[in-house]
């Protein structure tokens, strides 16, 4: 690829790892902020905690949203209204005179932000094709990906010294940085098409047309089973680390940087492993790997056998893999359509966040006072996977041939 080319592609993949990493940051940021919102606010830390279940709810729900329209309207035009609406929902944040205000700006801080998870996929197949779809989604991990390791040191950063509601001025700041940005250098990647409507009843028609595509399906549920492994182990995780294993905040917060930047390396080697071998082969792999990590655990007492030591390090490789799931899952849920790749990219969006919240409610619902119930659902949520991978038919005939030349 030429110098030209190849500057214009990570100019591209900064710009939408940086859409894409507005939604973590929102939430990884303000955490260190909970104790001290409960006390400014005259509440307690499970309604500060409801704040963090209605930003959920509006990911999801604006995923679905902003399907349709940015094929309708094209991409750039739904990016920038959603990050209006994150940088004036993020300065109410900041104005809330109650916890119940929070709660409900909260879901509209969502609603704006989660434009970006969806948008960043929407033009990544927009421009790409083939296995170049997966290696562009790696690359896009490495730059989003830093928010799970600087934003909760950030966000402590700012609560000490000017108090939790400029984190959220801080928040409303990087929105209007990423909204400049991408009003100066991206260029649109799909025209309108006002064939596309916009009436509910299509709308619903066309997310159920979605389903028609096996490969879709196939990998939408992978999505949504390796996305609740994951969140069951950030479910449980600080329960297992800070009460069973006795580790203080900040030897916690060392422990989940230690994670993000094992899936950011993994996401780079898969940008490389792409070359030798097709996603859907990867895919079988690394969930087979996944599986024997997580059966260790399940199937061994855990102080007795392995260890504080062993099960961070199961745990480590575990999360490692991670890094070439989601990109590869993602390529190959994406790959068949162009027209409505924007409603793809939302619906599997969404469909990720409902996996991911039932497997963290399962968590909760098992809870014994032991590491199982974790274990449990992160070893549910691989079998998931290694099953709907192997009965797949579709993954024997490998993928569609790259059409675009090796970056």
């Amino acid at each position: 690829m030429p110098a030209m080319e190849r500057k214009q592609y990570n100019a591209t993949i900064w710009l939408l790892g940086s859409l894409a990493a507005i939604g973590p940051f929102s939430i990884d940021m303000y955490l260190p902020g909970f104790p001290a919102i409960a006390v400014d606010l005259s509440t307690d830390m499970a309604h500060v905690g409801l704040t963090l279940t209605s930003y959920f709810v509006g990911i999801s729900v604006g995923q679905i949203a902003y399907g349709p329209l940015m094929d309708r309207f094209g991409r750039k035009k739904p990016l920038m209204l959603g990050l209006i609406v994150y940088i004036v929902a993020a300065l109410g944040c900041a104005l809330s005179p109650s916890v119940s205000v929070l709660i409900t700006l909260r879901f509209f801080l969502a609603l704006g932000g989660c434009v970006g998870m969806a948008g960043s996929r929407a033009v990544v197949r927009d421009l790409f094709s083939g296995r170049e779809i997966a290696r562009a989604l790696s690359a896009l991990v490495m730059v989003f990906g830093v928010a799970p390791i600087v934003a909760p040191t950030m966000g402590g950063l700012v609560v000490k010294t000017f108090g939790w509601r400029f984190i959220f001025v801080a928040l409303a700041a990087i929105g209007v940085a990423v909204l400049v940005a991408l009003s100066r250098f991206l260029r649109e990647t799909k025209g309108e098409d006002t064939s596309i409507s916009l009436h509910p009843k299509n709308v619903v028609v066309e997310y159920l047309r979605l389903f028609r595509e096996p490969a879709f399906v196939t990998y939408a549920f992978v999505s949504a089973a390796t996305a609740g492994g994951f969140l069951a182990y950030i479910s449980g995780s600080a329960f297992v680390y800070m009460k069973l294993f006795g580790f203080t905040e900040t030897q916690f917060g060392w422990m989940y940087s230690a994670n993000a930047v094992g899936l950011i390396a993994a996401s780079q080697i898969n940008r490389f492993w792409l070359r030798m071998l097709d996603s859907a082969r990867i895919l079988r792999i690394v969930a087979a790997i996944q599986f024997c990590l997580v059966a260790v655990l399940f199937a061994l007492p855990l102080n007795e056998f392995i260890g504080t030591a062993g099960f961070i390090g199961l745990i480590f490789c575990y999360l490692f893999l991670f890094g070439f799931v989601n990109p590869n899952t993602m390529a190959l849920a994406l790959h068949p359509f162009t027209r409505n790749a924007g409603s793809a990219s939302a619906l599997i969006g969404c469909i990720q966040m409902v996996g991911g919240a039932s497997a963290s409610g399962l968590v909760s619902y098992l809870y014994n006072g032991t590491a199982m119930p974790m274990i449990w659902v992160m070893a549910g949520c691989t079998g998931v996977t290694l099953l709907v991978l192997g009965g797949s038919g579709l993954l024997m005939k490998g993928e569609p041939e790259n059409l675009v030349a090796d970056i």
